[in-house]
């Protein structure tokens, strides 16, 4: 198992970003499996999360996607380990080109938590980040957008105004009534498909999968 890892890693080619070349993602065509689907790319967004210098420059990318289509972020919802850009996003944001409805006049960075049952929650001292605001939802990735309803329905359910989805890598334009904003999409990796389990078309041809996927990373079977 260990050299399937090992190979998944030594296969990575690097992406650029088709409206801005500054940025870059690493991706590994394959047989891999996600938490609802079976997709033929896994996508590596970890050093976009990581380097304070490339989370910079993905913040001000998502921030030029959000001109002239989002008017007001009160409160960044960050998942998939996604704070670091968050950050930088609520920087950009208070740079003068979106409103803010906060009584302190900066932009809450907020992330949910995960119950035992696989619930999303906001704690009672977190909840008045979420209540009334208008919200951004940053993430990783977004394939077949199950776990970014799942988050809309969190955010909605707590009284917040969804005003967008900002995905680092997203299929979709919108999610139900939310547009999405997605920095990297399937014209930038040639050939992606996503497939549901029992349509899989590499597991119909015995080929196993190679890794469990999200938008933290890889691991094992």
């Amino acid at each position: 198992m260990g050299e399937v890892l090992q190979s998944i890693r030594e296969r990575m080619v690097k992406f650029y970003a088709s409206d801005d070349n500054a940025i870059t993602l690493n991706a590994v065509q394959g047989h891999f499996a996600t938490s609802s689907s079976h997709i033929n790319y896994y996508i590596d967004v970890t050093s976009l999360k990581v380097r304070a210098k490339e989370a910079r420059e993905v913040a001000r990318a998502l921030k030029n996607k959000l001109l002239h289509h989002v008017t007001t972020v009160d409160t960044i919802v960050c998942m998939d380990g996604t704070e670091v850009i968050g950050a930088y996003l609520a920087e950009e944001l208070e740079k003068g080109h979106f409103a803010n409805n906060n009584k302190h006049e900066t932009v809450y960075i907020v992330a949910p938590e995960v119950n035992s049952v696989n619930q999303l929650l906001f704690r009672e001292n977190i909840r008045p980040s979420i209540e009334g605001k208008n919200v951004l939802l940053l993430l990783a990735t977004m394939t077949t957008g199950d776990t970014v309803r799942r988050s809309v329905e969190c955010i909605e359910y707590y009284g917040g105004n969804m005003v967008g989805v900002a995905p680092l890598f997203g299929t979709m334009e919108r999610i139900g009534h939310t547009e999405a904003f997605p920095l990297f999409t399937t014209n930038d990796l040639p050939g992606y498909q996503t497939f549901t389990p029992h349509e899989c078309p590499y597991c119909k041809k015995g080929i196993p999968i190679e890794a469990m996927v999200n938008g933290f990373g890889f691991s094992k079977l």
